[in-house]
């Protein structure tokens, strides 16, 4: 009878899990630079907005 060779199946489920974990980072960091770009449009479009009110104002 064969002898199952365990260190083959251990190092196969180690690069499966390396590699699912590096597409994890991958999501990860097109996910933040996504939201980035949506939260920052424009700089210019920010400093046309309604100015805000001073503290002084409210008393």
């Amino acid at each position: 009878m064969a002898k199952p060779n365990y260190s083959y199946e251990k190092r196969k489920k180690e690069i499966e899990k390396a590699k699912k974990k590096e597409e994890k980072r991958q999501r990860k960091i097109e996910k933040a630079v996504i939201e980035a770009n949506t939260e920052q449009p424009n700089p210019e479009q920010h400093n046309s907005e309604q100015p805000k009110p001073d503290q002084t104002d409210q008393l």
